[in-house]
């Protein structure tokens, strides 16, 4: 690398380069969503293709420490520049509304039964922004546990990677027993080593945000986002 500034603009471009692709993915669940198609399906079926194409997955927003800020410190950086970088500015604000995307998500669930957030029994399963790890930084899940709060869901969380949530004044609980008393489960990390076989076997409406649920794993009450 010639520079410093090199380098780190090749950092920026890498994790900007994801962000823009998991907007696209992201904007496209939510037309699927509309549009009564099933995304994994069209995505999977993309990835067929031996060549020109790389595979990105929707899910309910980005979290981390890299992907949710590179994009906006990029688009200040060049303001001094006299730059508007729009392009990348917009990938930035689509992924940042998945999470308000993904409550309304739940709330037709529900309202499909015939059910209010307000009161309603939601466990929500993965706290932390991405599979395999306790790291809750811009975590998505963290904000749609907090807008489902203000709506006064009865809200609890399972996650083997993250004990204690003190922003939201939350535990973790203990899977079987919480899937048994929920009235919706929501997949929003999708962790290892979780039966999500017995989840959806087990739980009366599963609400799928991370494509767990494809394939196999289909059984009643199962929806994918």
């Amino acid at each position: 690398m010639g520079s410093p500034e090199v380098a780190e603009l090749t950092k920026l471009l890498e994790n900007i380069f994801r962000s823009v692709n998991i907007a696209l993915v992201n904007e496209l669940s939510i037309l699927c969503d509309r549009m009564e198609i099933d995304i994994w399906e069209v995505i999977d079926a993309a990835a067929t293709k031996p060549y020109g194409f790389m595979r990105f997955d929707p899910g309910p927003g980005m979290g981390g420490h890299c992907l949710p800020v590179d994009p906006f410190y990029l688009t200040w950086k060049a303001r001094e520049y006299d730059l508007a970088t729009e392009f990348i500015e917009l990938a930035g604000k689509v992924n940042a509304q998945m999470p308000m995307h993904c409550v309304a998500r739940i709330e037709r669930a529900l309202n499909d039964v015939r059910k209010p957030v307000n009161g309603t029994k939601i466990l929500l399963l993965g706290m932390s922004y991405k599979a395999g790890v306790g790291d809750v930084r811009e975590s998505p899940a963290i904000t749609i546990a907090e807008y489902l709060q203000e709506l006064r869901a009865d809200l609890s969380y399972h996650d083997p990677y993250v004990a204690d949530v003190p922003e939201l004044g939350m535990s973790s609980v203990a899977l079987g027993c919480a899937v048994e008393q929920a009235e919706l489960v929501v997949i929003l990390t999708a962790h290892p080593n979780v039966d999500y076989q017995a989840v959806v076997d087990t739980a009366s409406l599963v609400l799928d945000f991370r494509g767990v649920l494809r394939g196999s794993l289909t059984a009643h009450g199962g929806e994918r986002g």
